[in-house]
């Protein structure tokens, strides 16, 4: 099944590259739509099949030498998110005729879908490498065609961001290779490095994998491509990028650098948290100057990624919890708000917040919708951020109570900011271009899922802490990891 759910979109991708749809559109549209589909209720058969009691990988198929697909707790939830933001992804660019090259354009989204899904489906770290640096291609070319008046350079930004963390990572890979003489079995890998592989070499490998993980988050100083690429991809690549492939870095390293370098994250452990305070601290001052909107909700995103990876290196099950909690809700949220932006846009063609203003005379159900997922954002309770953001600042309490102190000023900071986007988006002069323009009826769809689903593990999460996260933190246990 995991296959099957990683070669249908790739195999969709292929046939609406090669075959001429010009003629019939709709077939290519129908095309993109059921293989996203498939995928998706692939993953919910996947999800019902699951035996949320077993602490270890299953689904798992050796499908030839050094490659490896399985899942655990850890991966079902992001494929599951992943499956989810490419239908509504898809569904939202059918929706939009204002695109050119329809038909390319769903092929990049079908092929980076099947990659990513590789991404956490892979139980080898050599085709991991392979998934984790070829979603760059698809979403290099998503922005770099689809995008805004500076696309080129931000294009180019994010490559060379990227092609320094690959090599660093591969050559990680490398030293892993010759010092246990394998890479496709991540169970043994795992007891290998963590029980014979010297704390200083540990040490070593452990900042490869930091600094490439670090760059896809991104983590402060590895940032600055973020702001740009979400300024000038459209807005489902702004989705996309937000809602799923930054969560790739926290995801690697749960997989990869806690459980198989656990004394070298250890030992850096204060340094991640304290870059992770000042990050959070530092985007959330950031955002109050935007005059942009996509640069102010990425910015966001970096504060909100500070949570997870501050959560993650509180090694107590709270902070853990906490993180991959984030992680679901800030894929889901941070989606919604780009989509709301994206509506904004096909409608003023403009990002700059003081051309907005008013909406909830002329936008009154978007208004209503947007001021949620604000909420949403700034961890109101009963929504999903709440959740996610209570038990990372609580696994931070259990690690350095100081620590906490700094880091719930970031929680103060962003309410604020967020607070202040809505009072000049949704109050004051209303814009003459939005007149008249409320949400269609496609529209509405989309965002009323996103906000159910945000409603819903705000108000019941135990599916996702209780069922899934609680034997992945126990396995962190048995690898004698520190909890």
């Amino acid at each position: 099944m995991l296959f099957l759910m990683i070669l249908l979109p790739i195999l969709g991708s292929c046939l609406l590259a090669i075959s001429n749809f010009k003629a019939n559109l709709v077939v290519a549209k129908i095309t993109s739509l059921l293989c996203a589909v498939t995928a998706f209720f692939i993953n919910v058969i996947v999800a019902v099949k699951f035996d949320y009691l077993y602490k270890g990988f299953q689904f798992i198929h050796n499908l030839a030498p050094g490659f490896v697909l399985g899942i655990d707790g850890l991966s079902l939830l992001l494929l599951l998110l992943t499956t989810f933001l490419f239908l509504l992804s898809i569904i939202f660019t059918l929706c939009n005729t204002q695109l050119r090259n329809l038909r390319m354009f769903l092929a990049l989204l079908l092929l980076l879908e099947g990659l990513t899904i590789g991404v956490f489906a892979s139980l080898d770290i050599v085709m991991f490498y392979i998934f984790f640096e070829s979603v760059l291609i698809p979403m290099f070319f998503i922005i770099g065609m689809w995008g805004h008046e500076d696309r080129v350079y931000a294009t180019f930004k994010l490559f060379l961001y990227t092609l320094l963390g690959s090599l660093l990572f591969l050559i990680a890979i490398l030293y892993i290779y010759f010092f246990s003489g394998k890479v496709s079995d991540i169970g043994q890998l795992t007891y290998i490095l963590s029980n014979y592989l010297s704390l200083t070499a540990q040490k070593w490998v452990w900042v490869a994998f930091f600094i490439s993980f670090a760059i896809k988050i991104p983590i402060i100083p590895f940032h600055t491509w973020l702001p740009d690429a979400h300024v000038q991809a459209p807005t489902v690549g702004s989705v996309l990028l937000a809602g799923i492939l930054i969560k790739v870095g926290t995801y690697a390293l749960l997989r990869f650098s806690l459980p198989m370098l656990p004394e070298a994250s250890v030992y850096f452990s204060n340094f991640v948290i304290i870059l992770s305070i000042i990050a959070v601290i530092y985007a959330s001052l950031i955002s109050f100057v935007q005059t942009n909107i996509k640069k102010l909700i990425a910015y966001s995103s970096i504060a909100h990624m500070g949570f997870v990876t501050a959560g993650i290196f509180s090694f107590n099950k709270y902070g853990i919890s906490g993180a991959v909690f984030q992680m679901i809700s800030h894929g889901l949220i941070s989606a919604a708000l780009f989509i709301c932006v994206g509506i904004l846009y096909n409608r003023t063609h403009t990002l700059e917040i003081a051309r907005y203003g008013g909406l909830a005379k002329t936008m009154p159900k978007f208004s209503v919708i947007f001021i949620f997922f604000a909420m949403a954002s700034i961890a109101l309770p009963g929504t999903s951020g709440f959740i996610g953001e209570f038990l990372s600042i609580l696994g931070i309490f259990h690690y350095s109570k100081l620590f906490s102190v700094f880091i719930a000023v970031g929680v103060v900071l962003g309410a604020l900011y967020m607070l202040f986007l809505c009072k000049r988006v949704i109050w004051g002069v209303p814009n003459c271009d939005l007149i008249d323009c409320n949400l269609n009826k496609d529209e509405l769809f989309i965002l009323i899922v996103l906000v159910a689903f945000i409603l819903l593990f705000g108000l019941y999460p135990y599916y996702i802490l209780l069922k899934c996260l609680t034997p992945f933190i126990e396995q962190l246990s048995l690898r004698n990891f520190i909890l």
